[in-house]
């Protein structure tokens, strides 16, 4: 699974339409571009991709300044919207994505209900025990890492991410039932997004006037 097809799905839903230099300067905002595929190139290319695969619907709203194509922007259709809560819910529940997958899940947690992000997360830790258990029981050496030569210390690390991610994630889940946030149906959420014309203090460089 990618992170950026959930990032831009959930980005653009986040506004309801929005064209593409929306959709990078909130990712941006977010420092996706640091933890994540999520750089200018991919991110246009996702938009295209995605309205082609009927996931999202590509609306021209204006003329281009410069001579090139038309304006666009872009709108979640009943497809996306589907296909968004499947990805979010898959990046927070498995144990196997990398960190990016995760971090994306999290930057959209509030979309789900309270108890149902909880759940999810509780399937996430279940899943690194469980990864934890195969592999310690025939692999941890009794005298340490070192045992093994330095190759050891590869396995101690995956082990020691795990119990790191294991641990985060059991706090991230005592937050949430403990009243933590806005979730779905619970109010006005946290807005993550840039307000129109707000600067970007963590843009990455200048942006095209126009979408392509």
């Amino acid at each position: 699974m990618s992170s950026i097809r959930l990032l831009v799905l959930g980005a653009v839903r986040q506004h309801g339409r929005a064209h593409g230099y929306q959709v990078r300067n909130d990712l941006e905002f977010w420092g996706a571009h640091e933890w994540s595929n999520a750089k200018p190139g991919s991110i246009y290319h996702a938009l295209k991709q995605m309205a082609k695969q009927g996931l999202l619907v590509a609306h021209e709203v204006a003329p281009s300044t410069v001579g090139g194509p038309p304006r666009v922007e872009y709108e979640i259709s009943d497809k996306g919207t589907e296909e968004y809560f499947t990805l979010l819910r898959e990046a927070l529940s498995s144990q196997e994505h990398k960190a990016d997958v995760l971090s994306a899940g999290i930057g959209f947690i509030v979309d789900l209900p309270r108890a149902e992000a909880a759940e999810l997360l509780r399937k996430r830790v279940a899943g690194i025990e469980r990864w934890r258990s195969a592999v310690t029981g025939y692999y941890l050496p009794q005298d340490g890492p070192e045992q093994l030569g330095h190759i050891g210390e590869i396995m101690n690390m995956w082990v020691h991410s795990a119990d790191c991610g294991a641990q985060w994630t059991r706090g991230l889940i005592e937050r949430i039932e403990g009243g933590a946030y806005a979730f779905a149906g619970e109010g006005e959420p946290f807005v993550g997004v840039l307000a129109k014309d707000q600067p970007n203090p963590f843009a990455t460089g200048p942006h095209p006037e126009d979408d392509r």
